[in-house]
């Protein structure tokens, strides 16, 4: 019996490592059918997991829908004249679509600003890591000098009280008035709604091996293998959360050693989740790649010289036709844009009927079956857009 065991391990070892072979040598005529036999992708890649808020600061739909107004209110900058979704704009990719963000009085600033999709997935929050939760993240743009530049909590509190429509809604999500602690909270709850579900790539690794192409997959193959992407690219967020330096203008910006004061940090950023990407250009942290192409070149020479540059990136001799597969496969992460929350009414006349939201386009019903409760609902889920509280 113990033999048998022993040699099944064996038998398993010997097929684990093969599949790594096949994926590192790119072999094209096996490799596809390694993939699709994979019931869980290298590197942990995968779809996303359930998102699960704070014990402090819970999900509500009221609460979400007032951290939307504040996410698009001017009041919360010092000359009334940036809002959050100046710098994270929707139609953006939620990111701003310059190089670097423009801050306070329209000076630019040192880094792009990142997307905030699938932000709650993160366990540090900017390129840095300066901010350990998304409420933390919320409140440092608006006090920052650079940025928005109300640092003045009094004011803000001031501003707020002013307008008719936050008063009244601040008590019933948080028992008081408004401040700076529940602002961000509020801001933060509706941040968590920010999630990309469904992607090809999604369908692919949930069972559905027709979801990719051919194409799709040899790309896929090439980032767990040859092109070294998962290295740091892990996990079903696609960032493993960490901090390097990949050469990029290491002499003017310290990067993550501002926040650790580690020399190994010098120039180093966090690695961004690769979901949506092809939404928000440009890339790197300081947005000096102006597509995805110029980004896979710049890792196939294996990145510029730097100091500090990370031992990881090395040149990577893809041929042509690997590139327009890796970036394929980038592609393939694009999902299913969340539905923001109407400002409006939204009325459902009877089961099965179109959604009408009051002065708005017709929204068809999803033709899949989906059932709306509370936790969906809290979350965001955006197949229940006509559950949202209205503010």
């Amino acid at each position: 019996m113990r033999m048998r065991v022993r040699k099944a391990l064996l038998v398993g070892l010997a097929a684990t490592v093969g599949v790594y072979a096949c994926l590192l040598h790119g072999q094209d005529w096996d490799m596809i059918a390694v993939l699709d036999s994979m019931r869980e992708l290298p590197a942990g890649l995968a779809a996303l997991p359930p998102l699960t808020a704070p014990t402090d600061n819970p999900q509500s739909s009221q609460k979400i829908a007032l951290g939307k107004a504040l996410f698009f209110d001017k009041q919360l900058s010092g000359d009334r004249s940036l809002s959050c979704s100046t710098c994270h704009d929707p139609e953006k990719g939620f990111s701003d679509g310059k190089p670097r963000a423009i801050g306070f009085n329209g000076k630019e600033l040192l880094r792009h600003s990142p997307t905030l999709l699938n932000a709650a997935y993160n366990s540090l929050q900017f390129w840095d890591g300066r901010a350990a939760s998304l409420e933390e993240q919320a409140r440092g743009p608006i006090t920052s000098a650079a940025e928005m530049n109300l640092a003045d909590e009094a004011e803000l509190t001031r501003r707020l009280q002013g307008d008719p429509r936050y008063p009244g809604t601040f008590q019933q999500v948080f028992g008081e008035g408004p401040n700076l602690t529940n602002v961000a909270k509020a801001i933060a709850a509706y941040e968590r709604t920010l999630v990309t579900r469904n992607s090809r790539f999604d369908q692919y690794a949930l069972g559905n091996k027709k979801a990719l192409t051919h194409q799709e997959k040899v790309g896929l193959s090439l980032f767990v293998g040859k092109a070294r992407c998962s290295q740091c690219h892990s996990g079903p967020n696609f960032t493993d959360n960490k901090f390097y330096n990949l050469g990029v203008a290491e002499a003017s910006d310290s990067g993550r050693y501002g926040i650790s004061k580690l020399a190994e940090d010098l120039g180093a950023f966090k690695t961004p989740g690769l979901r949506d990407l092809a939404r928000h250009a440009p890339y790197m942290h300081d947005g000096s790649l102006a597509t995805l192409e110029a980004v896979i070149d710049y890792y196939d020479r294996g990145g510029d010289e730097a100091k500090n540059k990370s031992k990881l990136l090395l040149k990577l001799d893809l041929t042509q036709e690997e590139k327009r597969a890796l970036l394929a496969f980038l592609t393939s992460l694009n999902g299913e844009l969340p539905r923001q929350p109407s400002n409006r009414k939204v009325v459902r006349t009877k089961k099965d009927q179109d959604i009408r939201p009051s002065g708005d386009r017709m929204i068809k019903p999803s033709s899949r079956r989906t059932v709306c409760g509370r936790e969906s609902v809290e979350m965001g889920d955006p197949a229940c857009p006509d559950k949202w509280t209205e503010f």
